[in-house]
Order: C-alpha cells, then sequence, then structure tokens
C-alpha cells in the first residue's frame, strides 16, 4: 500500500492561457514519475500556496509490533517497543492551544524570521490494529515541528517519561531542553495530507479564467494504414 505526499505550490505567468491542459501535460513530462501534477487551476493574485492557508494535516504513522509490515516499511515508522496509546493520548492534548513551539523545532535556512507561536486545533491518534496514526492539525508548523512532537511521544508511549513532561519542555522555548528526552522521529512516517485555504483567496480571477485542468486522455485516432483480406 502506497501513500501520497500532498504538495500545492503556485506561479505567475507572462501571458495568459486560453486552455491548461497542454501547460499540465507538458509540466508532468518534465516532472519524475513518483511526482505528479493532479491539477491546475487559474487563481487570484492574492493566492499564495503558503501563507492563504488556514491550516494544515499532517500523518504520522507507526507500525507497533515486534516485525515490520514489509508493506508499510516505506511509509511507517517502525516500533518493537509496546506503546501505551492512553498516555500518548493525554500527552497529545498538551499541544492543544496556541504555544511558543521554540523547543519542538530546528533551525531552517529557508525561513527569515520564523514565528514560533503556532495554534494546535487538534492531536488525534487512531489505532488501526498493529498500525497508529497521529493526526494534527494546526494554523502552521515550524521546520521538523511535527516530527519532534511526534518524537516526544513515543518516548512517553514506551513509557520512558510521563506525559507531564510535554508542558515543562513548552515553557522551556529551548530546542535543547527537548533533545534531552528524544531525538527527532524519521521522516518516512510523516505525511502532509490536506491544506484548508481562506476561500476568499480560492476565487478565481474576474477575467475569464481558463477551466481547470485535471489531465487529459489520450484518444486513438482512425487507422490509416491499409490492410488486406
Amino acid at each position: 500500500m502506497q501513500e501520497s505526499m500532498l504538495g500545492v505550490a503556485h506561479f505567475f505567468t507572462p501571458f495568459n492561457y486560453d486552455n491548461l491542459e497542454q501547460l499540465h501535460a507538458a509540466l508532468n513530462g518534465l516532472l519524475p514519475t513518483d511526482i505528479r501534477i493532479r491539477e491546475i487551476s487559474p487563481a487570484s493574485a492574492e493566492f499564495h500556496a503558503r501563507f492563504s492557508a488556514k491550516s494544515k494535516i499532517y500523518h504520522y504513522k507507526i507500525y507497533n509490533d515486534a516485525i515490520m509490515d514489509p508493506f508499510q516499511r516505506h511509509f511507517a515508522y517502525h516500533s518493537v517497543y509496546k506503546l501505551n496509546s492512553a498516555v500518548m493520548r493525554e500527552a497529545a492534548t498538551y499541544f492543544v492551544g496556541k504555544h511558543d513551539f521554540s523547543a519542538f523545532a530546528n533551525a531552517s535556512h529557508n525561513d527569515r524570521v520564523p514565528d514560533p507561536v503556532k495554534h494546535v486545533f487538534r492531536f488525534d491518534l487512531k489505532e488501526m490494529g498493529a498500525l497508529l496514526q497521529l493526526e494534527v492539525e494546526g494554523s502552521g508548523f515550524l521546520y521538523r515541528q511535527v516530527r519532534n512532537m511526534v518524537a516526544l511521544l513515543l518516548q512517553i508511549g514506551r513509557e520512558a517519561i510521563p506525559p507531564d513532561i510535554v508542558p515543562h519542555i513548552l515553557a522551556s522555548r529551548d530546542r535543547k531542553e527537548l533533545a534531552k528526552y528524544s531525538l527527532p522521529a524519521p521522516p518516512h512516517g510523516l505525511c502532509l495530507v490536506s491544506i484548508n485555504y481562506n476561500e476568499s483567496h480560492l476565487l478565481p480571477p474576474p477575467e475569464s479564467p481558463p477551466a481547470n485542468s485535471f489531465g487529459r486522455h489520450q484518444t486513438i485516432r482512425k487507422c490509416k494504414v491499409p490492410f488486406f483480406l
């Protein structure tokens, strides 16, 4: 079973398009086969793929069994230690709300002056047999914030540290404080699954925009090669 990672991008063109299907096909023709553009839509000038977002939802999958499911090996973190899901849920509630997440962020050269205050709307844990899925929704996330939060929850799930360590680390605002208890969780369990945008920024431009492109199907024309009976 394979997972897909969602992504949204925007760009400006020096001229208008009457039809987006040819552009769509050309872009996919240039990309590697494991990256596909599913849809191209005209957008207003106010739309920004990053700054127009109201919230983002991430999943992190953990396969909690002595033996790893080989079909999940690229898409879930393997924990051979039996995890206590109840204490992980309790600890996750401490992340909900508006907090300074400086202690859970790694330095990134891409962020100009990152705002460490983020609002986490919910942090859920779903159990599907041996597969645990953490789902977190927030206004935005700092660099590696989700992986660092998951790493701490893993240590709590192993019962190495108590759930109420979370507010202590949040209050410290110090990445070194978190490093005393956990290392970052590996990236292959993480997946961005949904981005919720400001509805007004999703409105199409006023001047006769082209229709959205979802890709086009190729058709076979009538065969012109002669044949003999």
